[in-house]
């Protein structure tokens, strides 16, 4: 059992925890919780840690053996955490990046593009949300907040292990290759004229969404093949950028439903 805070492996995990680089030069992320750690796939598990008391408890012995968790003393865990209250286990997990060319392939893609997006518990959100509804592939610009924060992953409860997310260094250009490969793109804009639910996405759909306060950047919104729009009332200029891309993947999802029952 590690017992000492400046035990190697230990800040070996602080690193990770802290630095973005560290992660991708391990070409891994890192995963906290008891929900987490139970739907890992095992097949990209690269390391585990229990406290000595999560592992002290029966009910949860099963999932420290399947994840071959060592086990550390409860402050060391503490120390390893990136959450005030550490649940007691975590993992290293393999990252899984596809191309973003391979997103836009295959049978009626719905798919979210996002433009520097920069707080993580919005992309987080975001992720978790595009699963339930359906959504088939994530783009990410370059300058968007890294996909491997430890708030990001906490925040996709899951969604980061099944989602597929890819980086685009030039997203105006995948828009036109989306394009190409016959998806229709609608740029979330104050300046759309039709309403979001005015427009039909049973086919191949991409949706555009900006920064939380400057939106869509003018050369990406050009990109897109409409401006589409979320109607406000009272003084509420736009909305934030994960409950705005919920409102339009649930509505490309409720019109794909709709389309399936022939109703």
């Amino acid at each position: 059992m590690i017992t000492s805070v400046s035990n190697e492996k230990v800040k070996h995990i602080v690193r990770l925890q802290k630095k973005a680089s560290a992660r991708q030069a391990e070409n891994c992320f890192l995963v906290e919780g008891v929900k987490m750690a139970q739907e890992l796939p095992i097949e990209r598990l690269v390391l585990a840690y229990a406290s000595e008391s999560f592992a002290a408890r029966p009910e949860q012995e099963e999932l420290c053996r399947r994840l071959r968790a060592e086990i550390v003393a409860d402050h060391v865990l503490t120390a390893m955490s990136d959450t005030l209250t550490p649940q007691g286990i975590l993992a290293v997990v393999r990252r899984r990046e596809p191309a973003a060319e391979a997103l836009w392939q295959g049978d009626c893609p719905l798919l979210l593009v996002l433009e520097h997006l920069q707080d993580p518990g919005n992309l987080g959100t975001i992720l978790r949300t595009a699963e339930g509804a359906g959504v088939t592939g994530v783009i990410l610009s370059s300058d968007c907040v890294d996909l491997y924060n430890p708030k990001v992953i906490r925040s996709t409860m899951g969604s980061i292990y099944r989602l597929p997310v890819a980086y685009a260094a030039d997203l105006p250009e995948a828009v036109a290759q989306m394009r190409t490969a016959g998806i229709r793109t609608y740029a979330a804009h104050l300046k759309g004229t039709n309403a979001y639910d005015e427009e039909d996405y049973r086919g191949g759909t991409a949706f555009l969404i900006g920064n939380e306060g400057a939106g869509l950047s003018p050369k990406l919104a050009a990109a897109g093949d409409r401006y589409i729009r979320i109607p406000m009332a009272g003084q509420v200029e736009s909305l934030n950028a994960a409950v705005a891309a919920a409102v339009l993947i649930y509505e490309a999802n409720r019109q794909r439903r709709k389309g399936k029952s022939g109703g």
